[in-house]
């Protein structure tokens, strides 16, 4: 557990740095270029902050899966939302889809094949998991009637609203850097709407195959509720505050109203109890 702790805290201080490199020195030169030691600084963060955040997010999302729903399930999930995101995303660079006409810049790490960086499956993955654990805290808390769709189908939808506020700061032309560019434009704030059907089938694929190869979902009472929440809403708060500074306005209320205050769901004991759970501690 302390090993999850100390990669989720990483995690957020890497988001952190990214933040204060996007919003304050790459803005405001004149506050740290007079420093040898600041300008080494915002050297390494220019070098590496673009991948950190994901390799610590990884890391502390393969952590927890290892703890708490073994590691069968983890590797499973992390095979098939590396391997059929970075699929997908090939695919997506070559040709325009599912996603549209869009290159990768150099601010996320070495490319693989020259178009995807390699720390694109591995935030595929992280957020994929986080996604598909908060669906099975809120649902099979509530009910175990329920087959595998609908939980897939949250976990898709959690994905797909992180992914609404974080592309179009990401590329958005008065952001410092780019972290990827569009050669076509379309009608959600100047990004195509396939953009956010390819990510959604995307995710739905992957969490599909991995559900399928689990035979089951986790007991929802094994998971700590606190991790996917925080790592769900660490990654949000970064995507609210990149989309913010640009003025995106909209984006921002959606990731609240349909994002954030449905995964606090996972924080709330469900309703109602079993009989035995109920029953549990008198009948001893």
């Amino acid at each position: 557990m302390k090993s999850v702790r100390g990669l989720f805290v990483g995690h957020l201080i890497a988001l952190a740095f990214g933040l204060g490199g996007l919003l304050v020195a790459l803005p405001h030169p004149e506050l740290w270029s007079g420093s040898r030691g600041a300008t080494r600084v915002f050297d390494f963060g220019m070098t590496y902050a673009g991948s950190l955040h994901i390799l610590f997010g990884a890391a502390a999302v393969f952590a927890f899966g290892l703890r708490y729903i073994g590691a069968r399930r983890t590797l499973i999930f992390f095979v098939a939302a590396t391997t059929l995101s970075l699929g997908s995303e090939l695919i997506g660079t070559g040709t325009g889809w599912p996603f549209g006409n869009y290159a990768y810049t150099n601010f996320l790490g070495y490319k693989i094949m020259g178009r995807v960086p390699f720390t694109i499956p591995l935030s595929w993955f992280y957020m994929g998991l986080t996604s598909y654990l908060l669906a099975v805290v809120i649902l099979r808390r509530r009910t175990t009637k329920l087959g595998m769709w609908p939980v897939v189908a949250l976990g898709v939808w959690f994905l797909t609203v992180w992914d609404l506020v974080l592309d179009p700061a990401m590329a958005h032309e008065s952001m410092p850097v780019q972290f990827w560019t569009w050669q076509e434009s379309g009608p959600y704030f100047g990004m195509p709407v396939k953009n956010f059907a390819g990510w959604s089938l995307t995710g739905l694929v992957f969490m599909a195959v991995s559900r399928y190869l689990w035979r089951s979902d986790p007991a929802p009472e094994q998971l700590s509720a606190w991790f996917p929440v925080g790592m769900y809403a660490a990654n949000m708060f970064f995507a609210l505050a990149l989309s913010l500074s640009v003025g995106l306005w909209i984006p921002a209320v959606m990731a609240v109203a349909l994002g954030l205050a449905l995964a606090l769901l996972a924080l709330r004991a469900p309703r109602t109890a079993t009989r035995e759970q109920a029953l549990g501690g008198s009948v001893r």
